[in-house]
């Protein structure tokens, strides 16, 4: 059944699913940008219609109500220790058909990954439900639909259109009926982007030898330049799933404290550093490539269904250099062909 709801209807909808559920969106925060005097829009609670900021595209990423950038997964004294608890609470969380998709690769990266579930992952997300954004078409950094990313099947809750009057809502679950008693019935249902500004070729990197000589080809240099090594890509990426943990002890009891999940980036130097200081990727140039096609080879040959990117531009829109990762792709591209051709496999 769908709906349409004026401003005053979808205030009190959503004032009274929030008394359920803990409902997540995208919200501006003032004055917390990267520079002076601009906004930063993340994932918070809301309790109001108004407070969704659903015209542009968040700065980061829907996974951070599901994977906080600093989480405790037990505590512990001098004897014993015991795991941190989850929230009760169900989750509703407003996201675009990519933040959703990048949940399905989480997933298989949390609760698949050689069998092993992520306890800590798996508690959370089974508490979470998605309803649908209607996106506008993203900016100039979107290429989702290149990725396969631009649709998704039905939302488990409900499928939503937000404007300056309101907004019209599609409800797929029983459960959600109630919430909407009373209101006008519409024929609204969601539609699914089908072609960005932008777009992107995917390289074919199915052939080792290719994948060998693409390694060692010269276009990664240009990265020791051009990368700081902050990380920013990574930590705004809806699909990076690194962390570190770190112990924070309580008061002069070393034997005391909690151990904390913290969000970690493998383009940071020292991300992969062993015993006797030895880094595997030491360079700018080695991390991105190690990124790149993890990104678009070593996920799908490991998984089988799809690449890892989702193609929403987060990326670029954090890198302090301007490092756009569609453009590194396309420059990929072009390095594969050159290979190929110099392999006489063109």
């Amino acid at each position: 059944m769908s709906y349409i709801l004026n401003t005053q209807q979808a205030d009190q909808v959503l004032g009274a699913l929030a008394q359920t559920y803990g409902v997540y969106a995208p919200k501006r925060f003032a004055n917390q940008g990267r520079y002076s005097a601009t906004d930063c829009i993340r994932y918070d609670k809301v309790t109001r219609a108004s407070e969704i900021v659903w015209q542009v595209k968040s700065d980061y990423p829907a996974k951070e109500v599901i994977n906080p950038i600093q989480q405790a997964i037990f505590y512990f004294t001098e004897d014993e220790y015991r795991a941190s608890k989850c929230k009760e609470q169900p989750i509703l969380i407003f996201a675009r058909p990519c933040d959703i998709n990048a949940q399905k690769i989480q997933a298989k990266i949390y609760a698949g990954n050689g069998g092993f579930t992520d306890m800590y992952y798996e508690r959370m997300r089974e508490r979470v439900k998605f309803i649908l954004m209607d996106c506008n078409g993203g900016d100039d950094t979107c290429f989702c639909v290149s990725m396969g990313s631009n649709a998704v099947e039905e939302s488990d809750y409900a499928a939503v259109k937000f404007s300056e009057n309101g907004m019209e809502v599609k409800v797929v679950d029983p459960e959600l009926e109630p919430y909407f008693a009373g209101c006008p019935e519409s024929d609204f249902a969601p539609a699914f982007v089908t072609e960005n500004e932008l777009k992107v070729t995917i390289p074919d990197l199915d052939d080792k030898e290719v994948r060998l000589a693409l390694k060692k080809h010269p276009m990664w240099q240009e990265y020791n330049a051009r990368c700081v090594s902050c990380g920013a890509c990574t930590v705004a990426c809806s699909t990076c799933t690194c962390f570190t943990t770190r112990d924070v002890i309580y008061g002069d009891n070393p034997e005391v404290g909690e151990r904390r999940r913290v969000t970690a980036s493998c383009q940071v130097a020292g991300f992969d550093q062993m015993a006797g200081q030895r880094e595997f990727r030491a360079t700018a140039g080695d991390r991105m490539r190690y990124k790149v096609l993890h990104k678009f080879h070593d996920y799908k040959a490991r998984f089988g269904d799809r690449h890892m990117c989702v193609g929403c531009g987060r990326c670029t829109h954090r890198c302090p250099e301007l490092i756009s990762i569609s453009a590194t792709i396309n420059k990929v591209n072009a390095a594969v062909e050159e290979i190929k051709a110099s392999m006489g496999k063109a």
